[in-house]
């Protein structure tokens, strides 16, 4: 009897060890084809510029293409609701946008709930807001700035990436601690808004650093100031728009994504390798570059991370009481 109670529990055991061990050599053959990372931005934006540099990174990593895919509109809502109606099978990732954070408070209704619909996998860096304007601005400093929004209440048009995007709240932050007016235009995306300030049609933006800097060490735009409580080491010489405004702070990140139930060996899987890839020399010089500092966790830190951001901006929202267009 004793014999076979012990063949029992061997054979059990084992049992329970063979699912986990299938799941494991899976998660190890994971990906077999290729894989597209919905980015729900236009491309040309810091998003976009982020996504095809970790997709780069993973393709060579795991042997298969990482392909971006731009699904614009709905300040995010078109690409997150892609992502999370597709299969739970690792073969669609979602580039998450720190407006995440913005949009459970800022609209009453959702065909999702980002944090029961996706899995959150790995952020990728946290960037500075850079805060620019049109050359044909007469302003050179955030003080000089706001002493021209005072004398022009309401003539100063402000660009943003989308209603609750992170050129928004910053926008809406910078409104409410200088006290100034200005237009709110909303566009389809970062790249779209940069073109028309570079242009003129609008005269000031609060931009994510990867998106504009190479547009403002060509002079096309003029920085006043990075919205981060410290200088920048990509603009060393720009100052904080807390130097003249005190208490102001603002800045953005990005991250990865899965569709709720993706197998947690992918996530982890794929967890690892970002990880390795912000711990890259090559990498972190990229991001260097584009005014960008890693920001390595583990899957749950990440989701505990984004949960604090909606708390965080859940706030601000409400006291300024913004309100979709």
């Amino acid at each position: 009897m004793k014999l076979r109670r012990r063949q029992f529990l061997l054979l059990t055991s084992g049992a329970a060890v063979l699912p986990a061990t299938r799941r494991l050599a899976w998660a190890q053959a994971y990906p077999t084809r290729p894989v597209r990372i919905i980015v729900p931005v236009a491309a040309g934006g810091a998003l976009d510029i982020l996504a095809r540099l970790v997709g780069q990174w993973l393709s060579e990593r795991l042997g298969q293409p990482f392909v971006v895919e731009n699904r614009p509109g709905a300040a995010t809502h078109i690409g997150i609701e892609a992502a999370v109606r597709a299969p739970a099978d690792g073969y669609t990732l979602l580039l998450i946008p720190a407006s995440v954070t913005v949009n459970a408070t800022l609209y009453e209704k959702l065909n999702f709930n980002f944090m029961q619909d996706i899995d959150p996998i790995a952020p990728i860096s946290r960037l500075p807001i850079v805060m620019e304007v049109n050359p044909s601005v007469p302003a050179n400093t955030v003080t000089e700035f706001i002493a021209y929004a005072k004398g022009n209440p309401g003539r100063i048009s402000i660009a943003t990436a989308g209603i609750g995007s992170p050129h928004h709240l910053a926008g809406e932050l910078f409104k409410l601690m200088a006290g100034v007016e200005m237009l709110h235009v909303p566009y389809r995306g970062g790249a779209p808004a940069l073109t028309d300030l570079i242009g003129g049609q609008v005269q000031v933006m609060f931009s994510p650093l990867p998106e504009s800097i190479e547009t403002i060490k060509a002079g096309r735009v003029r920085a006043l100031a990075v919205t981060t409580a410290a200088r920048s080491e990509a603009l060393p010489e720009v100052p904080t728009v807390g130097e003249s405004v005190p208490g102001f702070e603002a800045s953005t990140w990005q991250g990865i994504g899965a569709p709720k139930n993706t197998p947690l060996e992918i996530i982890e899987r794929l967890n690892k390798e970002i990880n390795l890839a912000l711990a890259d020399r090559k990498i972190r010089s990229r991001l260097a570059d584009l005014g960008s500092v890693p920001m390595p966790m583990s899957p749950a830190d990440f989701k505990h991370f984004v949960v604090a951001e909606t708390d965080k901006w859940g706030k601000v929202i409400r006291a300024a009481n913004m309100k979709p267009e």
